[in-house]
């Protein structure tokens, strides 16, 4: 404003308009306490963090489902690799194990035996190859939002549980319609429970390789290779009879979590017998065990994904 108009009689000088504006209101500071401040992308306590994981579990199915259905698309015959790969890996090593070096001699119902086997452990094997890439893959979203890492490998995780929903009828069917066909048993209804701890001892599976991952991404180059050793360690196209000279070899493969939840499946599918207790009691101390080691280990280093 100009000095000729401030001169006028009855203009408005910029003190008399801030006067004006801030007439009959009274201003206050307010002093903001250090305590009452969060450092952005810093560790909360365990309770608040697992809070989180439930409030994000609606977003966390939806986008599960979204990347099964898009994993898909560009492929001619979509969702149906999801039944066609293990069937093909069934084949393969149904032809290599079972007719070239006689696998199948000894054990009720190879075919049966080898499916469950198969079937079950691609499960294991994608939650844990995506769980290990999971950090590393979702890099940027960890960089532009706050939300607690562990949604990364869990989601993994629900969407192996969402492929293998079809592959697990693709699974009965088979077993249905074998030559050696199966009359279930009452024993067949504890088959959930034993793909439960499967899938609680996978989660935290997924979780702790999630954490060693970012830490040594050189991992994710032997996680293959790994699994691969696991496959041939969980009996998966062979009886462990075969080592019963070898006691040491035997107490070894029975300790493995991966042959418990085959042959918790296979007694419970193929044979119509309760599993043992020993089972029970192994697979369940293996899936929680690994649940709580795995989520603390991961939830420990949360500040440090997305570092450079």
């Amino acid at each position: 404003m100009t000095d000729e108009a401030e001169a006028r009689p009855g203009a408005t000088r910029p003190g008399d308009l801030y006067a004006e504006l801030f007439r009959g209101q009274s201003t206050a500071l307010e002093v903001v306490s250090s305590g009452r401040l969060a450092q952005v992308g810093a560790r909360p306590p365990v309770r608040a963090y697992l809070g989180q994981l439930w409030k994000r579990r609606y977003f966390l199915w939806a986008e599960a489902r979204a990347k099964v259905t898009s994993g898909t698309r560009e492929t001619v015959l979509g969702q149906a690799w999801l039944v066609i790969n293990p069937m093909l890996n069934g084949l393969a090593y149904f032809l290599i194990f079972g007719v070239v070096l006689g696998a199948r001699e000894g054990i009720e119902n190879f075919l049966g035996y080898l499916i469950v086997g198969v079937f079950l452990f691609q499960f294991t094997t994608q939650c844990v190859t995506g769980g290990a890439k999971s950090i590393a893959s979702g890099r940027n979203l960890i960089r532009a939002f706050t939300f607690p890492r562990a949604s990364l490998p869990i989601s993994v995780v629900l969407r192996g549980i969402l492929n293998l929903a079809p592959t697990l009828g693709a699974m009965f069917v088979l077993l249905l319609v074998l030559p050696e066909q199966e009359h279930w048993t009452a024993a067949a209804a504890l088959f959930p429970a034993v793909l439960a701890l499967q899938v609680v001892f996978t989660t935290g599976l997924a979780l702790l390789l999630a954490r060693a991952a970012s830490a040594l991404p050189d991992l994710n180059q032997l996680i293959s290779v790994l699994m691969r050793f696991w496959l041939y360690g969980s009996a998966v196209f062979f009886s462990i009879d075969r080592f019963k000279d070898y006691p040491w070899i035997v107490g070894i493969m029975e300790a493995n979590p991966m042959y418990m939840v085959l042959d918790g499946a296979r007694d419970t599918l193929l044979y119509g017998v309760v599993p043992a207790v020993s089972t029970w009691i192994g697979l369940g101390c293996w899936a929680l065990g690994t649940l709580v080691v795995g989520f603390f280990v991961f939830w420990r280093a949360e500040e440090s994904y997305g570092r450079a």
